[in-house]
This record gives structure tokens, sequence and C-alpha cells, in this order.
């Protein structure tokens, strides 16, 4: 009860702020694309910007909006805050059921920050299973489901290679026994890796073209390494996992919170969309989609796009001097999550190009995400502004979220799926 008053009482806090904030700083323009004009930076202080809408759901008939010339429908729906899928073989799909858990509070701004993603229905017990649903007729709605697997710490991402199934919890690695078409995986699962938990807690995964390797995205503690680098130790970084060898190394660093990854098929190099850090300003810096090169550093927490130091932070020069500029700009604080490679035709209208999940802003005065977007590509890179997918995820006024999209993938039989972690349905988007 105290809890839901206190986030009724910072929504009107952060409100008076945000009105003030808009009436002393001009609205910026969305920071975009290749060459995005990005503001210099702003600092919030100890009451940085905090607007997030209040969950609601659909409501029946209630459905996003799709991009003219496509169609939406529920996959799924009645789960419990899915967030990340994967498509076996025979067409069944995954989906992973996680919730943010809430840590230790050591500030009244922690405090509000928890009450009010309890109410954005961001923060609460966590379902920890995976279930995996059926569509045995082919309608593109899924009759049967099954708890394919439960007791998991945080499940995330997701793999499938032969007959070992891959998840990614968030403080392990975890290799199950798999047989095609099986409704259920049993035992404890073998232990690849370790992670440290708290703070960006997803483990995206994602298999190389050849399957040798397996790649995890695995974000930051905090928001600028505010506890100090050591806390910080084998995080905001890829992971590369050797299958055969189970030995893994980092393959790139500097990420605050890569979670989607993908391959793109021209080129065969990969990419990522990052969450980048908050505080300094509604475009400042962007999220972005990049290609990560072997060994590559990006920045954080020291800089952000190309070599702009963050003042708030300790500074290392010779890091500073090595870091790569990303590809792509995605705007500020949009919480690009989902990240899906969208071969010519899979979706009419739509070249070639990345589907991205925008999970939406909280760190802003003007709210921005919430919808899926699509960037094209041409030889291997991003050729042109964003598109969107699938809409409608606000109310007009933003007060209220009926959704909010995570996780992208294609689906069996054509089009795209999309996991929506509050409105707890897995979209279907086709032509």
């Amino acid at each position: 009860m105290f809890s839901s008053l206190f986030a009724r009482l910072v929504a009107l806090i952060g409100s008076i702020l945000i009105v003030w904030r808009r009436a002393t700083t001009p609205e910026p323009t969305q920071a975009v694309g290749q060459a995005p004009v990005i503001p210099a930076p702003l600092s919030q202080g100890a009451l940085p910007t905090l607007k997030m809408p209040t969950a609601k759901g659909w409501g029946d008939g209630n459905l996003p909006v799709a991009a003219a010339g496509l169609r939406v429908n529920a996959f799924a729906s009645g789960l419990k805050h899915p967030r990340w899928m994967e498509v076996l073989p025979n067409g069944d799909v995954a989906v992973a059921e996680a919730l943010s858990v809430a840590g230790g509070i050591s500030s009244v701004f922690d405090y509000a920050m928890q009450s009010t993603m309890r109410r954005a229905a961001a923060l609460g017990e966590s379902p920890n299973r995976i279930t995996l649903l059926r569509d045995k007729d082919g309608d593109g709605i899924a009759e049967e489901r099954f708890t394919f697997l439960e007791n998991q710490n945080q499940p995330f991402g997701m793999a499938l290679d032969g007959d070992t199934f891959y998840v990614g919890n968030t403080d392990a690695l975890l290799a199950f026994d798999y047989k095609r078409g099986a409704t259920k995986l049993s035992g404890i699962g073998r232990k690849l890796a370790s992670f440290k938990p708290g703070g960006h807690w997803t483990r995206s995964l994602l298999l190389s073209p050849d399957r040798k390797k397996l790649y995890v995205g695995v974000g930051s503690l905090s928001n600028i390494a505010d506890s100090g680098m050591e806390a910080e130790e084998g995080r905001a970084c890829i992971y590369e996992v050797d299958l055969k060898s189970n030995s893994s190394r980092t393959f790139a660093s500097g990420l605050r919170n890569p979670v989607g990854t993908a391959f793109e098929p021209t080129t065969q190099k990969l990419w990522t969309v990052v969450n980048e850090r908050d505080g300094i300003g509604d475009e400042t810096p962007p999220d972005y989609l990049t290609h990560v090169q072997d060994g590559g550093f990006y920045g954080w927490p020291f800089c952000y796009w190309g070599q702009t130091v963050d003042e708030r932070v300790p500074q290392d020069k010779s890091l500073v001097a090595k870091a790569i500029c990303p590809d792509y700009a995605l705007g500020g604080h949009t919480a690009s999550l989902g990240l899906c490679w969208l071969p010519k035709g899979a979706l009419p209208g739509f070249e070639e190009g990345m589907a991205i999940g925008q999970h939406g802003s909280w760190n802003r005065s003007k709210l921005a995400g919430y919808r899926v977007v699509f960037v094209p590509f041409k030889d291997g890179r991003p050729s042109g502004p964003p598109r969107d997918i699938l809409s409608g995820f606000l109310s007009p006024d933003e007060r209220h979220s009926y959704g909010r999209p995570v996780g992208v993938t294609l689906a069996p039989g054509g089009g795209i799926l999309v996991a929506d972690d509050v409105g707890d349905v897995i979209w279907r988007v086709t032509g």
C-alpha cells in the first residue's frame, strides 16, 4: 500500500520536474541514424528524470497497430512476463518468462525507482520458467502449451544445437539434453559458464553460423560503474563460448547492456543492440545498433558514441582513445532489446534488415520506444531511416502502457513473433 502511494507521489514530483525541464531545455530532435545529432550532456543530478507509464494490459479485442500492409494477432496470451523466444526446428516456440526482482535500496531514488517499476509491471516475483508453445494446425495461434523448464534463475536467452538446449540464466549458462518434439526438459543442466547476477540481468544467447560458438550478452551492474570498475569485472561485454572445449572469453567489451544479437548474412558479422547510460539528457546518449568487432571496446563507462567523454566517470585515456563508434543510433533511452535479422520477403513491403524490439524509456521527459522498428540494410550495413513494424503500445497521453515489446524472432510459417512482457502476449505479425 505504502509502495503504491509512494509511486504516485514520485510520479507527481516527476511530472513537475519534467515540466520544468521541458520549459528550460528545448526538446531535442531524436538522435537516430548513422550520423545522429547528439545534444551536449546535461546532468540531471540527484533527481534523474523518472517517467514510466502504468501497466494496463490490452483488454478484450485491443491490438497493437501494425504497419500498412501487415496484420497482427495474438499467437499466445495469458503468459507471465514473456521476454525472449527461441523457435525450434519442429515449429515449437520456447518462451522465457522472467522478471526483474527487487535489489537493495541505498537511497530515496532507489525506493522511488522500485516503486515506479512495480507500477509499470517491470518488477516483482519472477516466474523463472520456460514455456513451450505449439501451433498444431498451423493457423498462427498456439493451441497447446507446456511447462518446458522451471525453477530457473531469471532465464532469458535460449539456443538449440542438435540435441542440446542452452539456457542463459542470470548467473549461469546451462546445457540440457533435448529430444526433438519434447515438451519438457529434465535435470539441473550442465553449467558451462558463470555470470555475476544483479543489475542488468538478461543473458542473451546466439549460436554462430557454423554452430561452433555461442555468444552471450552480459550487461553492466550499474549505470556508469557507480560502485567502481572492480564490481563491473566480467560485465558490460559479449562473451564467446567454444562449444567443443566449453572455454569462454570476452569477445567485445565497453558495451553497457548488449541484449539482442544477430548475424548479418552477407558479411557474417555479429551485430547487437545496446542500451546506453542514463542521467544526462533525453537524447544523450542514444541507444544503438552496431556490428561487434572481435576484441573491440565500445566506450562504456568512460565515453559514448566514439570518444565523447562522460565527465561523471574517472577516466582512462588509453581506453577512450580506442573506443569504437557505433554504426547506427536508435534514439535516447528507447531500451532497444530485441534484435532479429529480417530477410527480404519476410514481411511484405520490407526489404532486408534488422527488426528491433524497443521496450521503451523511463529516463526522458517524452517517452520513446514502445514499438518494433525496422532498420534497412544494404551491402551488410544500415542504409536508411527506421520504420515502424508495430506500434500502439502506449496510450495517447503516455499515462498507460498496454504492452512493451522485447524479443523479436522469425515466426514458424512466416512473419515475425514479438514478446510483450506487459501485455503477457506473444504477437504474430504477417502480411
